[in-house]
């Protein structure tokens, strides 16, 4: 007999690995079963916890929608609202940031459970309190879904009044984000390409890399037979004060330090159009070295002077603001494309976690903050972005 690790469902039987099942039945039953075919106790275990989930969440619902209604306790009831009725009537990005607000704000706040009808505004006052410290934008986000929770409980019979109502309204700074449309982002990068910063604009288009994450990068963070880049570095401003000047400055230097964040230690993988244009900027790099000589700054940095001195912090958002000055495109900065990056992936229903984990942000609460109302747009992104992120040929667009 083969043996299973501690604490597993599975067993063994008939040359195979089996778990046990159970299936909640239209009347409330349960339907007691097992299921078979796997080749190690892993895979076993690993649909047992799977099939578990799936009763755990359908008895939920069944309880719920069959007990007395005035019972159900307030955490119970959010799970419900927003699985089984919220959920099942929203786009795929309201539902992310919905979801964010329910399990990652709301739910790890209440400190102690009461009945949905014991529920009233000095409570909820007390959870939004603390739900507000999370972010700005949490204090906002959390009382609307709970305002909108609450109106289906009145409608539901669990309560006869919303007490969300009578709660300390929270505000929040919405941070200006732009977004072009797919028209535009064809004008930006066919004048891109005709541009010396071609490839800065798309490490920060298809990248969603920092402008001093762009200037720091070397040669010898691109792997190229994988086609990833590691961020290592970026470059800052170092303010330098003159002896006796007291805090005034006289002048900004530049200054290779870490990243913004731990999280912002991070390998990506690029698109193609940048490992083309890698490979023209490290030839134009070598051509410039060969010109000045001894003369050359050699720091191994992709972006950089003819003579291998860094850029300036501005010069690459002076670039952008030409370029789109010069055709007519509304002004943005490296950071504006690096909130397209963000907004296409939401697009795409990539997680948030993985979102803030390709941004390089401190926490999923910064991503949040910052994204919240893009994934929150009632009018579909996708309509006019789609396509748009694809990179194009500098002779084609």
């Amino acid at each position: 007999m083969k043996r299973k690790p501690q604490n597993s469902a599975a067993f063994f039987e008939n040359n195979s690995w089996y778990h046990r099942t159970k299936i909640l039945q239209d009347d409330g039953s349960i339907k007691y079963s097992k299921k078979g075919g796997f080749a190690t106790s892993e895979e076993a275990d690993k649909s047992y916890r799977r099939h578990e989930d799936e009763f755990k969440k359908a008895y939920r619902a069944y309880h719920l929608a069959h007990q007395i209604n005035t019972e159900v306790t307030l955490k119970d009831y959010l799970i419900y609202w927003f699985e089984e009725i919220f959920s099942q009537r929203i786009e795929t990005t309201t539902r992310m940031v919905g979801a964010y607000a329910v399990y990652d704000l709301i739910l790890p706040n209440i400190e102690y459970d009461i009945k949905v009808r014991f529920t009233n505004a000095e409570y909820l006052d007390a959870l939004l309190e603390r739900v507000a410290k999370v972010s700005a934008s949490a204090g906002n986000k959390g009382r609307e879904i709970l305002n909108m929770a609450m109106k289906e409980a009145v409608i539901g019979g669990y309560t006869k009044t919303n007490p969300v109502t009578g709660t300390k309204p929270y505000k929040r700074q919405k941070p200006k984000i732009t977004i072009l449309s797919k028209e535009k982002i064809k004008v930006l990068l066919k004048a891109s390409s005709e541009n010396n910063w071609y490839l800065e604009i798309l490490l920060g288009l298809f990248c969603g890399l920092r402008k001093g994450e762009i200037l720091g990068l070397k040669f010898s963070d691109l792997d190229m037979e994988k086609r990833t880049v590691t961020i290592r570095r970026q470059i800052a401003s170092d303010p330098l004060i003159k002896k006796g000047s007291g805090s005034k400055i006289d002048n900004y230097g530049l200054i290779e330090r870490d990243p913004k964040t731990p999280n912002s230690f991070r390998v990506l993988r690029v698109p193609a159009i940048i490992i083309e244009e890698l490979e023209k900027r490290r030839r134009l790099v070598e051509s410039n070295k060969v010109v000045y000589a001894g003369q050359y700054d050699d720091k191994d940095y992709i972006s950089c002077q003819k003579n291998g001195k860094l850029h300036s912090l501005s010069a690459l958002n002076s670039a952008l603001t030409g370029i789109c000055s010069k055709n007519g495109l509304p002004h943005i900065t490296v950071h504006g494309l690096r909130h397209m990056y963000a907004t296409i992936l939401i697009e795409m229903g990539v997680p948030l976690i993985k979102i803030s984990a390709l941004l390089g942000h401190g926490s999923v609460h910064t991503t949040f903050e910052y994204y919240c109302d893009v994934m929150d747009e009632n009018e579909n992104i996708l309509a006019f972005m789609n396509q748009a992120f694809v990179p194009v040929e500098r002779r084609a667009v």
